[in-house]
């Protein structure tokens, strides 16, 4: 493990809560912090926001919110995002310890039972979003496919077991985080080909076609559940889910670093995001699908160019979503030292590829990426970042606020708690209508 000694996680287990007959131990991690500077973590946050779920922004945000709601509401999504990320980065440092996973602050804070909660949370969270990239690279596989062979015998869930695999690959290679260094060069890369394609035959497209209709589409209960669930898109397209691991691997000072890695996600890093989305809805209306580039014409070579890039950046997108639970596990089993250590590299093939088995099996089965999203946003990004990011931020600064500061953290956590509910009844029912439409692994 790497780093200045103020940097570095003790070797002994520390409590994570002051009540000695509660207390809960904490291993040091098997993997490195404080090694990174605060660009490349800005780099790890934006390539989390414009990883290839943005093809999908045109569909699932704009379409059911329309012009004013999708462009207000992801304004207003950036804005809240960043406020409810920076609370969680203040408190890294809180009581005089460092808190490099989500549920070691919460358990700091609240003791053992919001320790193991938070866990929960985050560990659905991230796998579901780790289910939603298999999902899109399955989904990038196929649109080349049918670029030259629209025969119908490839279905999707092959093309998912295939992104699955090399999903795998890359997990069993990459052996943590901040190993990742140049393929967040490659990242970036890739994103800017699919998202630059993206917007230039979407353009293209919008300017060639007649007027498109803009209506939101369905019944009025159904534009009830839809906008519903398209608000718990918005809180998902901006946020990780796992800020205090991103954290543990800036270098010191922890705070202003990641600060600066948060303003870079959030002006520079949201840019693509808005280009896309918003050119996609103008393009193509309402008939904008859930994956942009299959709503695009335009030079079979250029369409393949942009799905093979959305399928590369998606398989090192996800390993940044995985990469908690690859720490969990590597620390809990003590896999330490070199990464090609026989023993380190069969525990990756095994554990990491039971894993991510798993992870694509469920994805074959409900394909329905913008349903993940919104279920995702409801069940786990609401209650992680926005409620528990407000109360903790509550409790552990209560007698520096001011009564008018408290209130307003507990409207906030009222306000997201209502939103979570709700967010999570329209997603279940709209899983509950596509799975009725459609078979398990089906080709949608």
């Amino acid at each position: 493990m790497e780093g200045h000694r103020d940097d570095v996680v003790s070797n002994r287990p520390r409590k994570v809560y002051s009540d000695d007959q509660l207390a809960i131990e904490i291993p040091e991690t098997a993997h490195q912090i404080s090694s990174d500077s605060w660009f490349q973590v800005g780099f790890v946050l934006t390539t989390g926001i414009n990883s290839a779920y943005v093809l999908g922004y045109s569909g699932a945000v704009m379409v059911p919110l329309g012009w004013v709601g999708g462009v207000v509401g992801l304004i207003l999504a950036t804005a809240i995002s960043l406020y409810a990320n920076a609370l969680i980065a203040y408190l890294h440092e809180f009581g005089g310890k460092r808190h490099i996973r989500y549920r070691d602050l919460a358990g700091f804070i609240y003791g053992p039972k919001a320790y193991k909660l938070t866990w929960v949370l985050q560990y659905i969270n991230l796998f579901m979003i780790n289910v939603g990239y298999v999902i899109l690279a399955g989904q990038a596989l196929k649109a080349i496919y049918v670029l030259f062979r629209d025969d119908n015998e490839m279905k999707l869930p092959y093309f998912i077991a295939i992104a699955g695999f090399a999903c795998g690959l890359f997990a069993i290679c990459i052996p943590h985080l901040s190993a990742l260094r140049i393929w967040l060069g490659f990242s970036t890369f890739f994103s800017l080909i699919y998202i630059v394609i993206a917007f230039a035959l979407s353009l293209r497209d919008g300017i060639r076609a007649p007027p498109r209709d803009y209506g939101i589409p369905g019944s009025n209960i159904n534009k009830v559940f839809t906008t519903i669930g398209a608000c718990a898109s918005l809180v998902f397209a901006f946020n990780t889910g796992m800020l205090p691991e991103i954290q543990a691997t800036v270098k010191q000072p922890v705070v202003g670093n990641m600060m600066k890695a948060l303003y870079f996600q959030f002006t520079v890093g949201v840019v693509p995001l808005y280009a896309v989305a918003f050119m996609g809805y103008w393009a193509y209306g309402n008939e904008t699908s859930a994956y942009l580039l299959s709503s695009v014409s335009g030079p079979v070579w250029v369409k393949t160019f942009a799905n093979i890039s959305a399928f590369l950046q998606t398989v090192i997108a996800l390993h940044i979503f995985a990469s908690p639970m690859y720490e969990y596990l590597d620390t809990k089993y003590g896999i330490k030292g070199s990464p090609l250590a026989l023993k380190n590299l069969s525990f990756r093939v095994v554990v990491r590829g039971g894993y991510l088995t798993v992870t694509t099996l469920l994805a074959a089965a409900l394909p329905f990426i913008g349903d993940f999203m919104s279920l995702t946003g409801a069940i786990s990004t609401f209650p992680l970042t926005f409620i528990l990011a407000n109360h903790m931020y509550l409790v552990a600064k209560r007698n520096k606020l001011s009564s008018l500061q408290k209130s307003w953290h507990w409207l906030n956590v009222v306000f997201f708690g209502f939103m979570s509910v709700a967010a999570a009844v329209a997603a279940l029912r709209l899983i509950a209508v596509d799975s009725k439409n459609y078979s398990i692994f089906a080709d949608v």
